[in-house]
């Protein structure tokens, strides 16, 4: 019998103890919990990520898909895929190089010597969401290329306008 009650008492303090939680996780985190209530939090999220990227990448220039497209067809920017090479073999910008950070970031690499550090190059990565279009970017003005775009659609937005693709390697 005594056991039982023990067993009561150990429920209740479990209960009130998750209790506690549910009511300081809620407060602590109330904007949130409003912000998704009232559909918002896609939008503030989406703020949140811009601004971190505005901090952290200050120094890249960034490209919608409109001015890509735009220096895509006058035919005299390199772009690169910094995309997985699977990703890259199975489609990719008609002309694109892929390049994806881990290359960019070997010392002496060969991959970026033969590039001019004045040509215009624009980097994408996978979609909207990716960073790592930005890293690559960065890198390469860390390497001394002085006109190195980020498109921030990525291949996603690209591919979903109906603009040229390939799969040459």
């Amino acid at each position: 019998m005594r056991g039982r009650g023990l067993l009561r008492e150990d429920l209740a303090w479990a209960f009130f103890l998750l209790f506690l939680a549910t009511v300081f996780g809620l407060a602590k985190h109330w904007q949130v919990v409003t912000l998704s209530f009232q559909g918002n939090l896609a939008a503030h999220l989406e703020e949140m990520r811009t601004h971190r990227r505005q901090v952290q990448f200050q120094g890249v220039k960034t490209l919608n898909l409109a001015q890509a497209y735009a220096l895509f067809q006058k035919g005299q920017s390199l772009f690169i895929d910094a995309r997985q090479p699977e990703e890259y073999a199975e489609l990719h910008i008609t002309g694109a190089v892929n390049l994806p950070l881990p290359k960019v970031e070997k010392v002496g690499n060969q991959a970026v010597a033969d590039i001019a550090k004045d040509r215009q190059i624009v980097v994408y990565c996978a979609e909207a969401h990716c960073d790592i279009a930005l890293k690559v970017a960065e890198k390469l003005q860390s390497l001394g290329f002085t006109r190195v775009s980020a498109f921030l659609g990525g291949f996603k937005a690209w591919d979903e306008a109906g603009y040229p693709v390939d799969t040459s390697m």
